[in-house]
């Protein structure tokens, strides 16, 4: 085991990371260094009460800084979160955001800080057009951002994926400022996680990571950094699932979960375009549902990756260099940490697969994806993973 010690540094690509175990106690001058005097911290239900976030806390008084937690954010953050999260922040005189937590913290954390200065509704900020161009960038608020699994990578994000309850879809909150301005990667705080939860968000960020290598658009540096970033969830998220305290497992894995995010601005696919209505409608969990539709989006697609898959298979020295040889991979990682096989089994059945195909064909990650996707194949693709069949 490498000494712990050396996986640290202070990089900025594609913002201000301080990686390493213990640099939580840095929070309240990452704070200081935006301007910030009187932060809201921004988690979920699930991490409120826990350690993690009270020692967060603790940091920030311990250092003269008032911080208050506001946790009122669902697994799929829905706009009443986020509005009940900017009259929050206007009734404490807040002046900057932490976003603590996942996926769901850290999406609802920077969507706040985009809100509290603005007057429009947060749908007028989708990820569409010019609609960026709407945002009161003076109104927004800066942001450290603290991920505690390694998974979504959203703390190196320039959006937020928010779910419209009224047509339960899931949209992408954009603009460029939304990138926190600093990221404090501290494995050490995300040794508390159980095996199912570092199971599913790591494989959301082999998904992440794999979606954007397979992306047919021209990114060579985005394609570098998922081929890495495949290499370390390769290597070390068996070892974080079998033994939470693994340091060095989960420092890999949480550096592996940035560089998804990273490379993702390449484009996604169909593993998402599928996940979204199934999380959106039936709140599957988001990492694990990439993890089921994986192999089954790899065999739809494997006319236009073959050669990509090869390449790939190569540089993870697989048993076979082949598009086979990832398949074989990807099968085996799902068994090894137990994500099940198929849609049924985490509660999709073919009575949704005809509407989830309409919603995910006008999901904004379907363009991407390397083959096109349209309602009859994505119904297809769907009765293939609810049903276990074509792998």
């Amino acid at each position: 085991m490498a000494d712990i010690s050396t996986l640290r540094g202070n990089w900025n690509y594609p913002t201000a990371i301080r990686f390493g175990a213990g640099r939580i106690s840095e929070l309240a001058d990452a704070c200081r260094e935006l301007g910030m005097a009187n932060p809201l911290l921004v988690t979920d239900p699930g991490l409120a009460d826990l350690p993690i976030v009270k020692d967060a806390v603790q940091v920030c008084t311990d250092a003269g800084m008032p911080c208050t937690v506001f946790s009122d954010v669902q697994p799929n953050p829905v706009e009443k979160n986020v509005t009940d999260g900017v009259a929050a922040y206007k009734a404490g005189g807040h002046d900057g955001v932490i976003a603590f937590g996942g996926g769901s913290g850290l999406d609802a954390a920077k969507a706040i800080a985009l809100m509290v200065g603005q007057t429009r509704p947060i749908w007028d900020f989708e990820d569409r057009e010019d609609w960026y161009t709407r945002v009161n960038v003076d109104g927004m608020a800066p942001v450290v951002a603290v991920p505690t699994t390694a998974g979504t990578g959203s703390e190196v994000g320039r959006s937020s994926v928010i779910t419209d309850e009224a047509s339960e879809t899931k949209k992408i909150i954009f603009h460029a400022r939304m990138l926190p301005e600093i990221v404090i990667a501290d494995p050490a705080i995300t040794t508390g996680l159980p095996p199912h939860v570092t199971a599913a968000t790591g494989m959301d960020a082999l998904s992440h990571n794999l979606e954007a290598y397979s992306s047919p658009l021209y990114h060579p540096m985005g394609d570098g950094i998922a081929l890495e970033g495949m290499r370390l969830v390769k290597e070390w998220l068996p070892a974080a699932v079998s033994d939470g305290n693994n340091l060095e497992a989960r420092a890999h894995m949480l550096i592996a979960s940035s560089m998804g995010a990273t490379a993702f601005q390449k484009g996604l696919g169909a593993m998402h375009s599928l996940s979204h209505p199934c999380s959106s409608v039936l709140h599957t969990h988001h990492g694990l549902t990439n993890a089921v539709v994986m192999p089954y989006v790899l065999v739809f697609n494997r006319a236009a990756i073959e050669d990509k898959m090869a390449a790939l298979a190569r540089f993870l020295d697989l048993p076979k260099p082949s598009f086979d040889g990832v398949l074989d991979w990807v099968m085996s990682l799902r068994e090894d940490i137990g994500i099940p096989n198929t849609l049924k089994d985490i509660g999709v059945g073919e009575e949704h697969a005809e509407r989830f195909a309409a919603m995910a064909v006008e999901d904004p990650t379907a363009p991407t994806n390397p083959v096109p996707l349209t309602t009859d194949n994505l119904q297809s693709l769907y009765l293939s993973a609810i049903n276990g069949t074509g792998l």
